[in-house]
């Protein structure tokens, strides 16, 4: 193994260069004048593949941007890891925040900033670099891998679970990786042990056919705008607890055990809101921030929007206005339940003057959490405290990565998350960047990982 990391430090500067040529390429998967960039990106990532040692490296055409697949099935006996992670990106508005432009890769303070560095070009580069240098070393891995990129992360992925289902068994493997989270903080490797699901609402209220002259009707007709106002208003109470009949009933608690790893992590709430310009939190009663964050469900206003908001005065009653709502949700809370509820609490609070309508958003995830007691988990304790020189802390994610619980559902497999980018790494922001020295580390903690899976 050493001769291994010692091959990943000798080739530092061609690694670098290899990740600047992914990270110029603008596969931005939502502009459809980017469809000839994407399918670049695809090649390019097929051809990193190959170059890694990788056979039946395959580009699988979908309805939308296309799936790269590679595998190296030599290791009979020995355990199957699927490695997942996404070529695509997001857009780079607004462009005149960044320092240097998204699509041209610079490095300054020891970091490199891109569109796509840390989400996730560069992370599933750390895991296509690390198989590279097993390769060339030791001319053989210690485990079978299947790589499986896709293009349309940053789209909700609407064709990765068509994929899964139909390559299901070319895809059979004993266990998922996916690098697309963050480490705790600089030098502190983390281990993501929980994600919540998110389900998106339109919610529309319709008044009369038509806008209608403020002075001539209002006070005699019900606004939707307004309406809609009060009814949002009753979804959660004044400290932020939500009102929901029934919404948290199957919300799973968290354990005393994930409450107690929470509470030994090195968090100063205060710090973790002024940075974001706040002294004070807010939310549901009995929970810390993080709990709040990693183990509540929460439902979100998104947007609100109706009537007249340009300049001046147009005194206007509007006939329509439309609210865009967000949830996140935990473990044994399902999407369809969770949209019942709100949409029939919605309608119960509407006064009879307007028509309600609540319409799903396309997209979103199930909530999944993994056991620290894994043997897989354990392995990449193992893995990262060599690398890091430090024991690697198990953390939640408030956010959704439904690739997941597609695993779990279609594939039947679980899924290490282990991440290297930082969280200052700004992913879907101007000046995202991926720190470097973690990328090395995290290289060569890959490479243990891959061994120590083996086991």
């Amino acid at each position: 193994m050493q001769a291994i990391l010692d091959t990943l430090r000798a080739s530092h500067a061609l690694r670098l260069e290899e990740l600047k040529a992914g990270l110029r390429i603008p596969s931005i998967s939502s502009h459809g004048e980017n469809r000839g960039d994407v399918d670049a990106c695809a090649a390019w990532f097929a051809d990193c593949l190959r170059d890694a040692g990788l056979a039946r490296v395959e580009i699988h055409p979908t309805g939308g941007h296309p799936i790269v697949t590679g595998s190296w099935l030599q290791a009979p006996g020995r355990p199957t890891l699927l490695i997942y992670g996404h070529y695509d990106v997001q857009p780079v508005d607004p462009e005149g925040l960044w320092t240097t432009p998204p699509f041209q890769p610079e490095v300054r303070d020891g970091r490199i900033f891109a569109r796509g560095a840390a989400d996730d070009k560069g992370q599933i580069l750390m895991h296509i670099q690390a198989v590279a240098a097993i390769l060339r070393v030791a001319g053989r891995l210690p485990l079978n891998v299947i790589f499986v990129i896709e293009g349309e992360e940053e789209i909700g992925s609407p064709h990765l679970p068509e994929f899964l289902a139909s390559h299901r068994e070319e895809l059979r493997a004993d266990l998922a990786m996916v690098s697309d989270t963050c480490m705790w903080a600089e030098g502190i490797p983390a281990i993501t042990a929980g994600l919540r699901g998110l389900v998106a609402l339109e919610v529309e209220v319709v008044g009369p056919e038509r806008d209608l002259h403020s002075g001539s009707f209002g006070g005699a007709v019900a606004n939707p705008v307004e309406i809609l106002a009060r009814m949002l208003a009753t979804l959660k109470d004044a400290t932020g607890t939500i009102r929901v009949p029934g919404f948290l009933e199957d919300a799973l608690e968290p354990t005393p055990e994930e409450r107690a790893r929470v509470a030994a992590l090195p968090f100063e709430a205060g710090m973790f809101l002024r940075e974001i310009g706040l002294e004070e939190g807010w939310g549901e009663a009995g929970y810390s921030l993080l709990e709040r964050l990693w183990y509540r469900p929460t439902i979100e206003i998104n947007g609100l929007w109706g009537g007249y908001i340009g300049p001046g005065a147009k005194t206007v009653l509007p006939s329509r206005a439309h609210a865009r709502l967000s949830m996140r949700l935990v473990p044994d809370q399902t999407p369809e339940k969770a949209v019942a509820r709100v949409a029939e609490h919605l309608r119960a609070v509407a006064p009879d003057q307007v028509r309600v309508e609540v319409r799903t958003v396309p997209g979103g995830g199930l909530p999944w959490r993994l056991s620290p007691d894994l043997p897989a988990v354990t392995a990449a304790r193992r893995a990262l405290r060599e690398a890091f020189g430090r024991e690697p802390v198990i953390i939640g994610e408030g956010a959704s990565i439904p690739v997941v619980a597609d695993f779990e559902r279609i594939l039947g497999i679980k899924t290490l998350l282990v991440g290297f980018s930082l969280p200052d790494a700004r992913p879907h922001a101007p000046d995202e960047n991926l720190h470097l020295a973690s990328f090395d580390t995290g290289t060569g903690s890959l490479v243990r990982l891959f061994h120590y899976l083996a086991e």
